[in-house]
């Protein structure tokens, strides 16, 4: 795929009437713009040369005149069996954001789908101390061209590697904006894109899911748009002390406003939210912990995704014992909150939660 080319009108990330209206300024007919459209989002065509319904001369014109807005992949990895691919992607200006595909089959009870994590800013600021991506710099925010652009070449990979994924699993489904960057300090972007995704690339909103480490306005910003996406909130701590300490970056909002402001959200939307929580062997996974956080969440619309920690390089935490976990997640349980708990996915690829950054030491995507 080639890389962004800031010099030409970008398609990714326009809405269908936006490209009718570029298509126009070209002299072409409207409906051009929906042919482009249907193969960009299913992942058939990475260059105007592969859309055969068009025109020979039209395809011509087009690749001089417009860019299709794609990103180019540098570097990957894969794991569990291929099931989980982690992409380093290049931006136009030179920066590069990863983005992780988790695909999975078909179970007794779920359908075969492909969950895609992408990032929404290059770098984050937060600065929360167990996270790669908060350990490295704060470059800029994407458009949300970039952000649908992740999508667009995860769907192209998954065209080209069909006979290695899972029966039924032929397209992105999910998506997670949980990758680089806080989705809220990005809002309008990251909104834009997932109407995008919603609207032109047919993903349901209730597969959207976006998190946040804990914006309160952005949360109460959200709560007004009435949408029908999952939020979830990265909590990781019990009470004030030690949230400051392991989310500096929201330290100016107390776990008693951040609760109000989800449970705002929560009677607007109707939604459940999910209170995503990483467990740290020897900093938040104490039963009176669990205690503390049982009281914080009584009565409300939620439920605790438990996340044992992905060790980061450098950073000095580790994961409890899988004893301690079972013993946090059952004193949550016998307070009536509903748990869950993540299944690690690409950890020795340095692709799961808390783990993305631009990361070195991977396969080069081969332009041949």
């Amino acid at each position: 795929m080639k890389a962004l080319a800031p010099d030409r009108p970008q398609l990714a990330g326009l809405t269908l009437e936006k490209a009718e209206a570029v298509m126009a300024t070209l002299g072409v007919p409207r409906y051009r713009a929906g042919q482009v459209q249907r193969w960009l989002s299913s992942g058939r065509a990475a260059s105007f040369a592969e859309m055969t319904d068009l025109p020979q001369g039209l395809r011509l014109r087009l690749a001089e005149r417009l860019d299709l807005g794609l990103l180019r992949p540098l570097v990957e990895r894969r794991a569990d069996g291929g099931l989980t691919r982690k992409v380093l992607l290049g931006l136009a200006d030179g920066r590069s954001v990863e983005a992780v595909l988790m695909s999975y089959a078909a179970g007794d009870r779920t359908a075969a789908r492909n969950t895609l994590c992408l990032s929404t800013q290059a770098g984050c600021a937060l600065g929360c101390v167990f996270c790669a991506t908060g350990a490295s710099r704060f470059r800029r925010s994407l458009t949300a061209g970039e952000m649908v652009a992740q999508v667009l070449e995860v769907q192209d990979w998954a065209r080209n590697h069909a006979s290695e994924m899972p029966a039924g699993a032929d397209r992105v489904d999910r998506i997670d904006f949980m990758g680089m960057g806080e989705p809220l300090l990005n809002y309008a972007e990251t909104l834009k894109a997932a109407h995008l995704l919603h609207q032109e690339m047919g993903i349901g909103m209730r597969h959207l899911t976006l998190s946040t480490a804990g914006h309160v306005p952005g949360i109460r910003r959200l709560a007004k748009e009435k949408l029908q996406l999952t939020l979830a909130v990265s909590l990781h701590a019990s009470n004030d002390a030690l949230r400051q300490q392991l989310v500096p970056g929201m330290a100016r909002w107390g776990l008693a406003d951040l609760l109000a402001a989800c449970r705002e959200y929560v009677a607007a939307t109707g939604r459940r939210v999910t209170f995503e929580y990483c467990l740290l062997q020897g900093v938040n996974d104490g039963v009176q912990q669990a205690e503390e956080l049982a009281r914080l969440l009584r009565g409300m619309n939620c439920h605790v995704n438990l996340i044992p920690y992905n060790a980061v390089r450098g950073l000095g935490f580790s994961a409890p014992s899988h004893g301690q976990v079972h013993r946090f997640r059952q004193r949550l349980e016998s307070r009536g909150i509903q748990v869950t708990q993540r299944a690690q996915r690409g950890a020795d690829i340095e692709g799961a939660c808390g783990q993305l950054r631009r990361g070195a030491g991977q396969t080069q995507v081969s332009n041949s």
